[in-house]
């Protein structure tokens, strides 16, 4: 179907050139970002068949693209799903014929070369009706079916498996079926990233008690990774439904996962009770001491535990929170914060590398600045010369250090 909207839309997407080059693929994708602007920007405004034709050819053109580009990045995947996201929009306005849409949404998942994507039944409910949604749980069934008879795919991994693991979840939430979306969200329960995928499901049909439980089960199970993001939403609903038990969950979520994050919602949720709190708070965190020395600067602002802390465990604080607690340190204590930063690009020095040296030179520049507020610029300049001395084979060193105005 020609369109303005079409000629305007697909040339963004479609492309002959190499996408095998990382910054090339980049490029596209910014470009094909643009096309689903127009996309998106067109819902309501261009007739509505037209909006969908375009957007399900720009889809498949995007399939095509996404298979032969470097997409490390992540960018043209992005605008992929921004089209998967609109597509059941667009079907929705134009008012699809379900069996239409129903083979369509079954070739695109099952049989498309490009099998990275799934498509959400539950965000194509309204165009389907419940005819529609029949059919298309009948050719899941007949795909199921299928997989069963092969031993291959019903012994291993298999995208088909995969992609009617995921109709099955989002069935589910559809359904609102409480049973089912705990044994196809949940599994067996071990993991805490299954757990939050349960919760988010429950938050999703709006069945709030079962949400905050499931969200509370996985902010408490391992990997800590999975349970911080598991603790943010239990906390977030509890802020919503439940304020009263912000507090005593987030210290119970600190307890389990000691953390600068964690102690941060503590802080947040304690207010006024916070000073009968923070000794137990840090106490309890200077057994990490890298998560103390954050906690303190960032949430806390406190600079002189922080210092204090850090210098304490020194080996236990990496070089990045070192400068952050020299920069905050300098305007009261420049004079501390200098030998610390001297401290940091002498240990980048232990690399070779323009990067490297232009990382010294930056340290050593600001170690300057302090270094004069205090009435210590000459001794900085002499360590700076003698820095030189140790590393004069180094002529890129010797060029960086230049650049940056640094005393030869």
């Amino acid at each position: 179907m020609r369109s303005e909207l079409a000629d305007e839309v697909l040339p963004l997407i479609r492309s002959s050139g190499d996408l095998h080059r990382y910054r090339a693929a980049n490029e596209h994708g910014y470009q094909m970002h643009e096309a689903v602007d127009i996309l998106e920007g067109a819902v309501g405004v261009v007739d509505a068949s037209v909006v969908h034709d375009v957007c399900q050819r720009a889809l498949m053109s995007s399939l095509r693209i996404i298979m032969r580009a470097d997409d490390s990045a992540g960018i043209i995947g992005d605008a992929c799903q921004r089209l998967i996201a609109l597509h059941p929009v667009t079907a929705t306005a134009a008012k699809v014929s379900p069996g239409r849409l129903v083979a369509w949404m079954i070739k695109f998942q099952f049989d498309e070369e490009c099998d990275f994507f799934t498509l959400d039944p539950v965000a194509y409910a309204p165009v389907l009706g419940e005819a529609g949604i029949a059919r298309y749980r009948a050719e899941l069934a007949r795909r199921q079916s299928d997989l069963a008879g092969c031993a291959q795919a019903r012994d291993g991994y298999s995208h088909e498996r995969f992609v009617l693991e995921h109709n099955a979840r989002r069935l589910a939430v559809l359904d609102r079926d409480v049973e089912a979306i705990i044994a196809t969200h949940a599994r067996d329960g071990s993991v805490s990233a299954w757990a939050l995928e349960t919760a988010e499901a429950f938050v999703e049909i709006a069945d709030v008690e079962r949400a905050i439980d499931w969200a509370r089960r996985a902010a408490l199970m391992p990997p800590e990774h999975q349970a911080l993001r598991a603790g943010r939403l239990w906390l977030d609903l509890l802020a919503e439904h439940r304020p009263g038990e912000v507090l005593p969950s987030s210290l119970e979520l600190f307890e389990r996962w000691p953390n600068q994050s964690t102690a941060a919602q503590v802080h947040a949720a304690a207010g006024d009770r916070w000073p009968g709190l923070q000794q137990q708070v840090v106490g309890r965190l200077k057994r990490r001491p890298w998560e103390a020395v954050a906690f303190l600067l960032r949430q806390l602002a406190d600079v002189d535990s922080a210092w204090q802390v850090a210098h304490e465990h020194a080996d236990l604080v990496g070089a990045g929170l070192w400068g952050e607690l020299a920069e905050a340190r300098g305007p009261s204590h420049p004079e501390e914060a200098v030998p610390v930063l001297v401290r940091l690009a002498d240990d980048e020095l232990r690399e070779t590398g323009a990067r490297h040296y232009r990382v010294a030179a930056s340290l050593l520049v600001r170690a300057r600045q302090f270094a004069i507020a205090a009435g210590q610029g000459d001794d900085l300049d002499a360590v700076v010369r003698e820095i030189r001395e140790v590393h004069r084979r180094r002529p890129r060193l010797q060029q960086e250090f230049d650049a940056a105005g640094l005393a030869r």
